[in-house]
């Protein structure tokens, strides 16, 4: 798996498809995150806003490499293993992306509660901003292996269920992102920095499940 994971992230670092979604997101982080605002409201706008990128890194690492050099390493490795590399290439990159992104709203940010009351330490508020942004990543993930192939195979029916996937685990009430999220704002208000360790772990199993469906969608639909 190693190399198979080698060779996906090689794939998808010389591709330059990646440049897109991360020019997204620093412009996404460059309008609503600004030296001095408070540090926990920051840190919940810069992991919600890496889940639709998340899933968008997926369908980049899932559609990226040509069919005839797919067919070989699925040959080679299998067509689950193959799959799962591009999935974990993925999640890796965005992983990779929300701690650096963390690291630095932490640095510019306020540490300071909502309107500047309560003192928030920044190593109190990375440890809890830290966690939620890896569950974006996580459930962002997750929406890109489920809205890409082999389970959706057509463009025009994976990208707009993607985008509303990626959507609906923000905003809809009961998703893990929406709880870290709305954690750390909530925690805004008061000056405490929760941990989201639960949403974490919901995060954690929901994207090995939709992981391993696909996965295993892939093996049975290969030839």
């Amino acid at each position: 798996m190693t190399a198979l994971l080698r060779y996906q992230a090689d794939l998808l670092a010389r591709s330059q498809r990646w440049l897109p979604p991360l020019i997204l997101y620093v412009a996404f982080l460059g309008i609503g995150v600004q030296s001095g605002q408070p540090v926990l409201d920051s840190l919940g706008y810069t992991a919600a806003g890496l889940l639709p990128v998340a899933a968008w890194l997926v369908r980049i690492c899932v559609t990226g490499e040509p069919d005839a050099a797919r067919a070989c390493v699925a040959a080679a490795r299998g067509p689950a293993r193959a799959h799962l590399a591009c999935l974990l290439t993925a999640l890796l990159a965005s992983v990779t992306l929300g701690v650096v992104a963390t690291l630095v709203v932490t640095l510019i940010s306020d540490p300071a509660s909502n309107g500047h009351r309560v003192h928030v330490a920044p190593l109190r508020a990375g440890a809890a901003g830290l966690p939620a942004t890896l569950t974006c990543a996580l459930l962002g993930a997750a929406v890109g292996a489920l809205t890409s192939r082999p389970l959706l195979r057509s463009t025009g029916r994976a990208v707009p269920a993607m985008l509303l996937g990626a959507l609906f685990a923000v905003v809809l009430t009961g998703s893990p992102a929406q709880a870290a999220v709305h954690g750390l704002v909530t925690g805004s208000q008061t000056g405490r920095a929760p941990l989201p360790l639960l949403p974490l772990a919901g995060a954690v199993l929901l994207t090995a499940a939709a992981f391993a469906a696909a996965a295993r969608l892939t093996d049975r639909r290969s030839p």
